[in-house]
């Protein structure tokens, strides 16, 4: 028999693991796409859209070999959102992706997760750019990327959720020890 092993390393900072989703995370991924939050994600969604985009989560890793975590705290390992690198086939380029449920929001949880996430694409993938794809309308993620150093480099326009804004990450050299 053959098969595939998939490796979904577990990064740890000062408050949060970010690590694979397991099906213990399922209801609270499922009851944030099926928010009104996951409104500049395309969403609400129902379960069974949830279920599949949870499933997708995992499946990014297989095929490009980096992806999104769950974003767990570190204490207690309940679920606080999604944040990681992010590919889809109708992307421009690689992204820092972040959505954090109800309860972690206004926490840094976002901010944490997201320089944990820029330096494992930066120093353990070696890239030397990322960026981070945000509507324009959504004001909390352009102000989280902007508190990360990123930079407005033009705009994408995406077939499902419209203009887009590309905010360029600083540089590996650029960033912060």
């Amino acid at each position: 028999m053959t098969g595939i092993t998939l490796y979904i390393p577990t990064l740890e900072t000062e408050r949060l693991r970010l690590r694979a989703p397991i099906a213990a995370d399922f209801e609270a991924y499922a009851a944030f796409r099926g928010s009104e939050r996951a409104r500049v994600l395309g969403g609400p969604y129902d379960r069974v859209d949830a279920f599949e985009q949870m499933s997708a989560l995992v499946g990014h890793w297989a095929l490009r070999g980096y992806g999104r975590w769950m974003v767990a705290d570190r204490a207690t390992d309940e679920p606080l959102g999604v944040v990681g690198l992010f590919f889809p086939e109708d992307w421009p380029e690689p992204e820092i992706g972040w959505s954090v449920f109800e309860a972690a929001e206004g926490r840094g949880v976002a901010y944490e997760a997201a320089l944990a996430t820029r330096a494992y694409a930066y120093d353990k993938l070696g890239w030397r750019t990322v960026v981070s794809l945000i509507a324009p309308s959504n004001t909390r993620s352009a102000a989280l990327a902007k508190r990360m150093g990123a930079r407005i480099d033009g705009q994408f326009s995406h077939s499902q959720y419209g203009p887009l804004d590309i905010w360029r990450h600083v540089a590996p050299a650029e960033v912060p020890a």
